[in-house]
């Protein structure tokens, strides 16, 4: 009987590191001043959680390291719009990205903003981002539909998307967060299989 029992323990521990092993990293990477952009990247890690199979960090840009972005299968930036670019924070931070032999090449991207008013330059900067992810070679995803091609967005200081809440993302563009992060975990895992 003591021999089931060690059998059981080291197939079982051989089923966790398998699933340790095969589990895939997404790193949600964002600036924010308000806190619009913070909450919007918690809705994103909220749809990268839901799927199995993902490990999801979570980081402010200030703390992220170049081990971080090694590590992950995928990337997902997020900036708030600064006249229609993204933060210096961001900016900085893609700047820093190793380039030497192309670590990034492959990995999964994406894209999510916050904005002050419709119109704000939203688009422009999300594109920018995604620009920015083809020049490291790395494979960029947008949202799950036509409402959300570029990743994923939010208003939050022009009616009627403004909130009582200082400034903070409508139910709406959660949705659309989670949306896309649930979207960059799928893919992640269909892609590296």
């Amino acid at each position: 009987m003591a021999r089931f029992y060690i059998i059981l323990i080291v197939l079982s521990l051989f089923y966790a590191v398998s699933l340790a092993l095969a589990q895939k990293n997404v790193l949600i990477v964002y600036h924010s001043e308000a806190g619009s952009t913070e909450r919007l990247a918690q809705a994103v890690a909220e749809g990268a959680n839901s799927v199995e199979g993902v490990m999801v960090l979570l980081k402010s840009v200030s703390d992220v390291s170049e081990k971080d972005l090694i590590n992950a299968d995928a990337i997902i930036v997020g900036s708030p719009v600064y006249n229609a670019n993204v933060s210096p924070q961001i900016s900085a931070f893609i700047a820093s990205w190793p380039f030497e032999g192309q670590p990034l090449k492959n990995k999964i991207g994406a894209a999510f903003v916050t904005a002050g008013g419709i119109s704000a330059g939203e688009e422009i900067v999300q594109m920018n981002i995604l620009q920015s992810m083809l020049v490291f070679g790395m494979i960029v995803v947008g949202g799950p539909d036509w409402t959300q091609p570029f990743g994923a967005s939010a208003i939050t200081g022009e009616s009627p998307f403004e909130s009582f809440h200082q400034q903070q993302p409508a139910e709406l563009f959660l949705i659309k967060g989670r949306n896309l992060g649930k979207r960059v975990a799928e893919i992640t895992i269909m892609f590296s299989d």
